[in-house]
């Protein structure tokens, strides 16, 4: 996104481009087109624009920032809100009004145009502001930041060149998280850490085991990493082990649910995700022990490649690790000490990060929405499904996550001569979550729709509904019921006797999880239902 220079002292133009590489690029483009822009979007705004004017164009503007920041999720379920003013989730609108306000401060304008310019910067911040409002955690702080581990880390860090405007305390319901130690603004750098703190494939390839591991066939940097991290966690000479003593002996993540847990998943996708995620884990450490331990005992002891111990690692990298992108381009997966005390959120206070700035040699954590002080200082992992958040980081998210979707296994193959399929999956998310219940949208994602109409009718157009069109509809509909009717009598009872009390840690977030499954799913039965009425009353 870029801001250009007015032509006119009396005139302040912006440009919102889509990027040709973007892997949405054409289904953002019609999106744009539809609000008949293009991918290239040029607006301008006079001096001599009223307040409903200059309101006008930032919402034109906002607009196209949401459609140009889509994930593959919003984008499925944009039709919802492509032809409104509304945002599609919090994470989205943070993006879309950071980017903005970025475009904003890089530009300059004449003399006559600074007024306008600010009231467009105040606007924004205003909106980021009530984003946080509305959307935001508030989380109890359990005990003053620090105890005596983190507050050693934080020690370190700093001594290393680590700049913090972060404390860690221990929150309820999360575990460690960070607290911001002062009021910080949009923009402000709430953490800085230099690549010389951050554990990296540098590390591996300076250490005794990586002429050994090189010559494994297919061996990633990644599973390298791993195996490097079970041996350091026990070095008392690391110059990470005051990080890896912060660490938690157990990590509590999907990857470590018994048997009683995996079992009150039964009747949801993630039974099968996590227990072939579990066999792929198991299989890969069969694979390297204990050949590796029998050949170099010396460099792979038995004590420490334990699969208990292989386990812990994969949970370590899974639930702390960052993609970051290096100088020369290369994209490498890392642990970050401090960062990891970052609990994530829908909405959070620091949505971009990842890329190493080269002209300090550290990686930023900038604030996107104001954090108070004492505030706990929120981090965005992702924009991940609550399954996803559960398997690999052992939580799920208190807010309502507009991520959490249910994949569906439809079958695409397209009749000869038929046009290739425009999505290659499809899903459904709550409905209560659509804007639209009415005939022909019933709170149900339109890529879904249209696939099912078009597999009844290959000519189905929208326009001009006719008596075969309600009545295409009403079937669909009714297959649809009957889909996730198994698929809600597959969860069992709703009160599952062991809900309470004596359950584990993980048959509770089991149950959690299938009870948010079962919302869902109920959702889409009713929805479906009130669509079958709206269409037996049009039809008769």
């Amino acid at each position: 996104m870029d801001a250009v220079q007015p032509q006119k002292d009396n005139e302040y133009t912006f440009v919102l481009e889509l990027a040709e590489t973007d892997p949405f690029y054409e289904k953002k483009k019609k999106l744009l087109e539809h609000m008949d822009f293009g991918s290239k979007i040029s607006m301008s705004l006079k001096r001599s624009s009223t307040p409903d004017q200059q309101k006008d164009f930032l919402n034109a503007f906002l607009q196209c920032a949401r459609i140009i920041k889509l994930n593959e999720v919003e984008l499925y379920f944009a039709s919802d809100a492509s032809n409104t003013m509304e945002s599609c989730s919090p994470g989205n609108e943070l993006e879309a009004l950071n980017s903005i306000l970025e475009a904003i401060d890089k530009s300059t304008s004449g003399e006559t145009m600074k007024d306008t310019q600010q009231n467009l910067r105040d606007a924004i911040i205003n909106r980021i502001h009530e984003v946080g409002s509305t959307f935001g955690e508030e989380k109890k702080i359990l005990e003053d930041p620090n105890s005596d581990k983190e507050k050693c880390l934080l020690d370190w860090g700093i001594h290393n060149g680590v700049k913090t405007k972060l404390d860690i305390a221990h929150v309820e319901g999360a575990g460690r998280g960070a607290i911001a130690k002062e009021d910080m603004k949009i923009g402000d750098i709430a953490l800085e850490i230099p690549i010389s703190v951050i554990i990296s494939g540098d590390l591996l390839y300076k250490s005794d085991m990586f002429p050994i591991l090189e010559k494994i066939d297919g061996i990633s940097e990644e599973t390298m990493l791993l195996l490097w991290s079970m041996k350091e966690k026990y070095n008392s000479n690391s110059d990470f082990k005051l990080y890896f003593d912060t660490l938690p002996e157990k990590f509590n993540t999907g990857l470590s649910f018994g048997i009683d847990a995996v079992m009150a998943l039964d009747g949801t996708l993630l039974l099968d995700e996590i227990v072939q995620a579990k066999e792929h884990l198991r299989s890969q450490y069969d694979e390297l022990f204990p050949a590796l331990s029998k050949h170099y005992p010396d460099v792979f002891p038995p004590h420490l490649y334990t699969w208990e111990q292989f386990l812990w690692a994969c949970e370590l990298w899974y639930s702390n690790s960052m993609k970051l992108i290096f100088d020369d381009g290369k994209i490498k997966t890392c642990l970050v000490p401090i960062a990891g005390f970052l609990n994530h959120s829908i909405c959070p206070h620091i949505t971009q990060y990842g890329k190493i700035d080269t002209s300090t040699n550290s990686l930023k954590f900038i604030v996107s929405r104001p954090c108070r002080t004492g505030e706990q200082c929120f981090l965005g992992y992702g924009k991940f499904s609550s399954s996803h958040l559960l398997t690999f980081y052992g939580f799920l998210p208190k807010r309502e996550n507009p991520y959490d979707v249910i994949s569906l296994d439809i079958d695409e193959d397209a009749e000869d001569g038929a046009p290739a399929p425009e999505w290659s999956s499809h899903m459904v998310r709550g409905t209560w979550l659509s804007r639209n219940h009415g005939i022909f949208h019933y709170g149900l994602p339109a890529p879904l729709l249209d696939h099912l109409r078009r597999a009844r009718n290959p000519t189905w157009q929208s326009n001009n509904p006719t008596r075969e069109m309600l009545e295409t509809d009403l079937d669909l509909l009714r297959d649809l019921s009957s889909t996730f009717e198994a698929m809600i009598e597959a969860f069992g009872e709703e009160n599952p006797e062991n809900s309470e009390g004596a359950a584990g840690w993980d048959v509770k977030l089991a149950m959690e999880f299938k009870i948010l499954q079962r919302r869902i799913v109920s959702s889409i039965l009713a929805s479906c239902e009130s669509g079958c009425k709206l269409l037996d009353s049009a039809l008769n």
